[in-house]
């Protein structure tokens, strides 16, 4: 999917909204891998997004928002990614609040963001959302599955033991890859059972 949604340069484009859940290096993440693949980033951050940014990073918003090809403020409704008619991949939430779950599931918009992944699934794009919560009650697990029934898929930021990481930014690393796979993007970095190290750690 989405090899034929290029842009006039070439480039295909991905969305990716950042919430205010714990775990931005999810977002910033991705934002680097997206680049390193050259493709064009549309980004939203939600205004706990960027309390976050001020409590789990050392990024200013510029340098944050520098990460992107294309940054949308959360509350221009009237953006290009609002509209089903601008083509893309789909979209990332990275990390997903269980608020912004709860909108996507509903088909409420209040923002940006959520009118965004409501036109990536009306459209029948990819719509990936790294929801970053623990412990879950009945209310989050029914929102997950109805995102799921509407076509999103739920991917938590679950970490991979068997790539035996060393450090946090490996299982980030592994996390995120394996979220971007979802948009048949492939990071050849990416350790991947059966290939490579992980092959040897299963004989």
């Amino acid at each position: 999917m989405g090899n034929d949604i290029m842009l006039s340069k070439g480039r295909r484009r991905l969305i990716v909204g950042i919430t205010g859940a714990t775990g931005i290096v999810y977002g910033i993440r991705a934002l680097q891998l997206l680049r390193e693949m050259n493709i064009e980033t549309h980004l939203i951050v939600s205004r706990a997004g960027e309390q976050t940014r001020e409590y789990e990073t050392a990024l200013s918003r510029s340098e944050l928002h520098a990460m992107a090809d294309v940054v949308h403020p959360i509350a221009d409704v009237g953006a290009s990614i609002a509209s089903g008619s601008f083509r893309t991949m789909g979209m990332l939430v990275a990390p997903c609040t269980v608020s912004t779950l709860a909108e996507v599931a509903s088909g409420i918009s209040t923002t940006l963001l959520t009118r965004a992944a409501d036109v990536v699934l009306k459209e029948r794009r990819r719509l990936v959302l790294m929801v970053r919560e623990a412990p879950l009650h009945a209310g989050h697990l029914k929102n997950m599955l109805a995102v799921t029934e509407n076509g999103g898929i739920i991917m938590p930021p679950v970490p991979a033991f068997y790539t035996r990481p060393s450090t946090i930014e490996d299982i980030v690393h592994q996390s995120v890859a394996r979220a971007l796979d979802c948009f048949d993007l492939d990071v050849p970095s990416l350790s991947r059972w059966g290939e490579g190290e992980a092959a040897r750690v299963s004989h």
